[in-house]
Formats: C-alpha cells, structure tokens, sequence
C-alpha cells in the first residue's frame, strides 16, 4: 500500500509541476517556488502583507501546506481583500502561521499523523479518507513539492485556524 501512496503523491506532484520545475523547486525556498507556479499569487501577496516573506524564505526546515488562488477564492466575497487591509494583519497572520509546520514533513510522514501543530501552535487534524490526505477538510491536491528549505503540499481549501479558547 506505501508503494501506491508514494507514487500518487509523486503523480500528483508531477500532473501540478513538470519535471523540470520540480527539479528547478528543489533549488529554490519555498516563496520563490510557489511565487514561480502562478497559481498562488494570493497566497504571495497575503505573506507579503503579513511579512512572513523573509521567514518563509529562511533555513527551515518548513513544511507549508499552500491554498491556491482557486481555494482562497471559495473564501466568502470580500474576506481576501479586509484580510490584506493592515489594520487586520494579526489575523492574517494568525491564518497564514496555520498553514505552516516547523520542519521537513513529506506526506508520507504526514500520512502517519493524527494531527500536526502549525507555527500558530494551534492543532491541525490530519486523516487519510479514500487514499488522499486531508488536513481538517481541506484535500492535499498536489504532495511533496520538494525546496531548499523545506516542502510544500498543495491544497484546495484555506484552512482557518480554530478561535482562541477565552
């Protein structure tokens, strides 16, 4: 079964990326990989805005779990535009932090978690349903991205970090 797990994740790390931009991201940091994929121009400009650019450009190790532009377009009208407004950067922040692991976790590792907790230190659920992983109900699309400082697994949803306990 591990065998069949690794080798769709690799298919679907190549059905995103050709094979010469995968080798190309394995020379790159995280920011410039996925800035040069296109299709995460909102993500980009919500780490510049909440300054993680250089952070996410650091050693590392980091394990990213990046929304695409299409997932941060299921977010309800008008969310992206208040949450790049400055007065709401810690809230960003807080959101963008949810998507990141300190360290190098490729899916495989991944697979064998029952949750992960991001930067933000809040816990995010991790679960295998019908061969595909999941982190709360956003579906790993594209696995295993390899960069210079760490790994990017591609995702269809935003995730939105659980609400600080009172």
């Amino acid at each position: 079964m591990k065998p069949l797990l690794k080798s769709l994740a690799c298919m679907l790390s190549l059905a995103a990326f050709s094979a010469g931009s995968l080798a190309a991201a394995e020379k790159k940091d995280i920011v410039d990989t996925a800035v040069a994929a296109g299709s995460f121009k909102t993500l980009a400009a919500a780490l510049g805005a909440a300054g993680l650019v250089d952070t996410l450009k650091g050693e590392g190790p980091f394990t990213v779990f990046a929304p695409t532009d299409e997932a941060f377009a299921k977010l309800p009208e008008g969310t992206v535009e208040s949450l790049l407004k400055p007065e709401n950067k810690a809230k960003l922040t807080d959101i963008l932090t949810y998507h990141v692991v300190a360290g190098n976790v490729d899916s495989e590792a991944a697979m064998k978690l029952g949750t992960a907790t991001a930067l933000n230190k809040k816990a995010i659920k991790l679960e295998v349903k019908d061969g595909a992983l999941y982190l709360n109900a956003s579906k790993v699309t594209t696995a295993d991205v390899k960069c210079s400082n760490g790994v990017i697994h591609i995702i269809d949803t935003v995730l939105l970090p659980p609400a600080d306990k009172k």
